[in-house]
């Protein structure tokens, strides 16, 4: 099908404009009597998920058989019925009144019997996409419920992502709805690149990585991509999975990418109280990373966060956080562990180095969450009081090298004379 939507850095679409660009791209594509399984975000993206859901619903339950929903969480805790009602937007225990005739699944990453293997990433491939990084064969799992259905459409946002460059597209199916083995290969690919160098570009190789897994899916699949801006919808786009995805990352490179002249010494970086534990509230250094002058210091502010991960809590306890090359350069002692949980792990303790047995980051990471300091101690983190922050100590100084970002995760700051390191050859 042929590219349906629009988009604009400045202006932000009507809700006629959504409902238009959602029925008329959903009237481009054969429904008659087929299933269709519709995956979405979780609530750690920012979008108008229940306004979407029920213009696809409105669009499509009367000529499909079947509409149900799979819940794209990668390898976060499942979601149960009330936070479910929440995500899209309904009263408990009402979802059968507002969506009839819908399911809405979890995915579930760890459990075999919900996993099919579609195929494999060869040894060749691999070395062929991460430039000779990596040599191995990588198995490509999914979970085995869109083999239920006749056609997918993906429906999520855009954002710039540390890991494939930009979030959607088929990131929602690898690692959204994948297993293990994919997951981690790709974002301990994307950390050995380094976030600075992936986040806010277009093409990646774990993107590249994506893609060729998604290209052994037989299943006839689309996408809605949205561009987020604020509260508002800035783009809007329905085709091909990779011609929505595109059309919209183009979209967030204008709208989620601020360039400043110099670094800043000091960043308070506050979480939206949709990250919910340090695995998804890390996206605060993620974005943000670049910015922070050698040597300076990133806060996470998060007072309502009160854990590390609610998956991998255990795993990061034992390894702690640490730069890249602290684990490369003991690679026999941490190649067993999960490299997705590895990845996460440089990712919020950012670029550093490791020599003759000392590890040096560029900047310090602070953690001011209701984690206690003797943890956040033991996993390499520094440490302070929530209470102890005056939000007013960082806003509005930024000539005094200090930046407070209210909303931390999505906007993505670069220096615009960027340095060799934040740069993806």
């Amino acid at each position: 099908m042929n590219l349906i939507g629009q988009g604009s850095p400045e202006t932000k679409l009507t809700d006629e404009q959504i409902q238009q660009i959602i029925h008329t791209g959903i009237d481009c594509i054969d429904l008659d009597g087929k299933k269709i399984l519709v995956i979405i975000p979780d609530s750690t993206r920012t979008c108008p998920l229940p306004q979407v859901v029920r213009q696809i619903h409105a669009a499509a339950a009367d000529k499909a058989a079947k509409l149900d929903f799979l819940i794209a969480l990668g390898t976060h805790p499942a979601m149960d019925e009330d936070q479910i009602d929440k995500l899209l937007g309904v009263e408990s225990g009402t979802r059968s009144e507002v969506l009839p005739g819908s399911q809405v699944f979890n995915h579930s990453w760890k459990d075999p019997d919900s996993l099919v293997k579609i195929g494999t990433l060869t040894a060749d491939k691999i070395s062929e996409i991460s430039d000779g990084k990596f040599a191995m064969d990588v198995d490509v799992t999914i979970n085995k419920l869109v083999f239920d259905y006749d056609i997918i459409l993906i429906a999520g946002p855009v954002f710039p992502h540390e890991v494939a460059g930009f979030s959607g597209g088929g990131k929602y199916f690898f690692p959204g709805i994948c297993g293990a083995e994919l997951l981690n290969f790709f974002h301990w690919l994307g950390a050995v690149i380094t976030n600075p160098k992936i986040i806010g570009t277009k093409r990646t190789p774990v993107r590249t990585t994506i893609e060729a897994a998604a290209d052994m899916l037989s299943v006839e699949r689309y996408a809605l991509s949205m561009v987020v801006k604020g509260n508002d919808l800035a783009g809007l786009y329905i085709g091909g999975v990779r011609q929505s995805w595109s059309a919209a990352a183009d979209l967030s490179d204008k709208i989620h990418i601020v360039y400043v002249d110099k670094p800043f010494n000091s960043i308070l970086s506050r979480a939206p109280v949709m990250y919910d534990d340090i695995w998804t509230a890390g996206k605060c250094m993620y974005k943000m990373e670049s910015v922070v002058a050698d040597g300076g210091e990133l806060i996470i502010y998060a007072p309502h966060v009160t854990e590390i991960s609610y998956s991998h809590g255990k795993v990061i306890d034992e390894i702690g956080y640490h730069c890249r090359d602290y684990f490369l350069g003991q690679w026999d002692k941490f190649k067993d562990y999960p490299w997705g949980v590895l990845a996460h792990s440089t990712h919020v303790r950012g670029i550093g180095t490791y020599e003759n047995g000392v590890e040096n980051c560029r900047v310090k990471v602070t953690l001011a969450t209701q984690i206690p300091e003797e943890r956040c101690l033991k996993v390499n983190m520094g440490y302070r009081d929530p209470k102890s922050i005056d939000v007013s100590q960082w806003e509005g100084k930024e000539d005094e090298g200090k930046l407070y970002m209210p909303k931390a995760g999505e906007l993505l700051y670069k220096l615009r004379d960027m340095p060799d390191w934040q740069r993806l050859d």
